[in-house]
């Protein structure tokens, strides 16, 4: 027959007993965004990071990882649809305990959801849709979208076209010397979303079908203006032009385009998305043929991604599905009192 040996325990000290308890608590005395081996490290990934708009978007997510003393590290991908992939593997490398991302092309979505559920790490996304199953996000099921944070393409984009219905009212063109110019990264869901919404809006508040010249860009100043004049070239008796696109950028592009044919602003309605670079357009006071943009706040965008994936990460909660951050229309009269940021 055997007895166990009962064993000395040594009774726990006021100090070791507060420690144990701690321990069982989850070291619930930690900060909000710290481990017991130190601030959580948090990698955002963001595509065009010299973008006004991205250059806004992580200055909100580094404050708000400051403020919750968190790890982030920013890494800025520019327009390299392979660099997102090499960061992420360096994020896993460097023992990142989750990604967010915006990245320059959705087509890898596959492989970063794949790369990131094999590391065990949360993936965020910012902005852009990016789907587990598909290189197109626009092909995916609900529930095989990458969470995320951002704006609703679409509602943008009829916000836009309703602004620009208004604008065209007021001048009083006609149907058949005005066309749309509709410019856009054709690769990107979202932006595909906003301009056709904007067309759509612009029909049914107008009144009016327009013909519509269709320009694909990288979504950049100089491309936009470049590919812009290009188009230009075959669109002759057009008098006035209406103006969209998928961000400032895009509408930037189109309007210096145009000015370099000899459109000025009275023939000119354009209506941008960001405002970062519209309102530099009405700083001197002067007619301007950007009439209106939607305002978009990055900083709002990235702090909200840090929050959630902090969330996720020390409460254990679930990521949401999908965030929507609001948007305002904005225009000379108003966007100094909105907070616009022009960078």
């Amino acid at each position: 027959m055997f007895f166990r040996r009962r064993s000395r325990v040594a009774p726990l000290t006021t100090a070791g007993a507060t420690a144990l308890a701690l321990a069982l608590a989850g070291c619930s005395a930690e900060g909000p965004g710290t481990t017991s081996q130190g601030p959580l490290a948090i990698t955002f990934l963001q595509k065009q990071g010299d973008q006004g708009y991205f250059i806004d978007e992580a200055a909100g997510a580094k404050a708000k990882a400051a403020e919750l003393g968190v790890d982030l590290t920013v890494v800025d991908l520019g327009n390299d649809r392979d660099r997102a992939l090499k960061e992420a593997r360096t994020a896993v490398a460097k023992k990142a305990r989750g990604l967010i991302a915006v990245v320059p092309d959705p087509s890898v979505g596959p492989e970063l959801v794949a790369l990131t559920r094999q590391a065990g790490i949360p993936l965020l996304s910012t902005d852009d849709q990016i789907c587990a199953d598909y290189p197109d996000p626009s092909a995916c099921f609900p529930n095989g979208l990458v969470p995320r944070v951002g704006f609703n393409g679409a509602t943008m984009g009829a916000s836009v076209g309703e602004r620009a219905a208004t604008e065209y009212a007021r001048a009083g063109w006609k149907t058949a010397d005005t066309s749309m110019l509709s410019i856009w990264n054709n690769d990107i869901p979202v932006c595909r979303d906003r301009v056709n919404a904007a067309a759509d809006a612009f029909s049914v508040h107008a009144g009016a079908v327009l013909k519509n010249t269709k320009v694909g860009t990288a979504n950049t100043v100089e491309d936009a203006r470049r590919r812009t004049a290009y188009a230009l070239a075959s669109s002759p008796g057009v008098k006035h032009w209406v103006v969209w696109g998928c961000n400032d950028e895009n509408v930037e592009g189109g309007i210096k385009a145009l000015s370099d044919a000899g459109f000025g602003p009275d023939n000119v309605i354009g209506v941008g998305i960001g405002a970062y670079l519209a309102c530099k357009d009405w700083l001197p006071g002067k007619p301007s043929a950007m009439r209106a943009a939607l305002l978009i706040k990055g900083t709002d965008v990235g702090a909200l991604a840090v929050q959630q994936m902090v969330d996720r990460l020390k409460g254990h909660k679930d990521l949401p599905r999908e965030t929507i951050v609001p948007a305002i229309m904005v225009d000379p009269s108003n966007w100094q009192a909105s907070g616009a940021l022009c960078t």
